[in-house]
């Protein structure tokens, strides 16, 4: 890809964002890129050197804080706004509502199995320690037994421990990508009106 092709591509997915503020990464890039041309690589390979035009993208609208609106409502809009609340102002409540019990409820499961963790490795903690106390008195068979049940919790906490720490990750990643959906939807919204 060219210094123009990503221009265009950086700036098509810059929309929504202030003008000031798209054309200052415009012109960032636009100088990175000529910066690497002039130290002898291709104008190919030092867009290849910035990197993924989406991930640039994505970084910018994560840094960038929404836009304030200035709008001045007229009059029969304020009053349809009014009268109409009572439905809307409920569906509203209740959507979010929602949003916050799925994610509740997502990172309950998420604890709920940390916990799981815990418990299979004081388990493992607590029959160990029975199982050299067994042996030592005396009732070997027992603390063999015990120590064997120590290695099946301590499998089991290492199996839940790697679960959990990928279910963990996996929650974090979607939660932001929710946010930064959302965000974006905001900036593009508020930019077309």
């Amino acid at each position: 890809m060219d210094k123009k092709e990503f221009l265009r591509q950086l700036s098509k997915g810059l929309s929504g964002l202030p003008e000031n503020e798209m054309e200052e990464r415009l012109i960032f890039y636009s100088e990175m890129i000529d910066d690497s041309v002039e130290e002898g690589l291709t104008e190919d390979e030092a867009v290849a050197k910035i990197g993924s035009v989406d991930a640039i993208i994505c970084q910018i609208r994560e840094e960038t804080p929404l836009p304030r609106q200035k709008r001045n409502f007229k009059g029969w809009e304020i009053a349809l706004i009014i009268l109409g609340s009572p439905v809307w102002l409920s569906l509203l409540i209740a959507f979010f509502a929602v949003i916050l019990s799925v994610f509740a409820g997502m990172w309950a499961v998420v604890i709920s199995l940390w916990s799981v963790f815990v418990s299979f490795a004081a388990t493992a903690l607590g029959v160990l320690i029975g199982g050299v106390a067994f042996g030592i008195i005396g009732y070997g068979t027992a603390g063999i037994a015990m120590i064997a049940a120590c290695l099946v919790c301590a499998g089991l906490a290492i199996l839940s421990f790697m679960g959990c720490k990928a279910l963990t990750k996996g929650a974090a990643l979607l939660t932001k990508g929710i946010v930064t959906w959302g965000k974006n939807r905001l900036t593009k919204k508020e930019a077309a009106q």
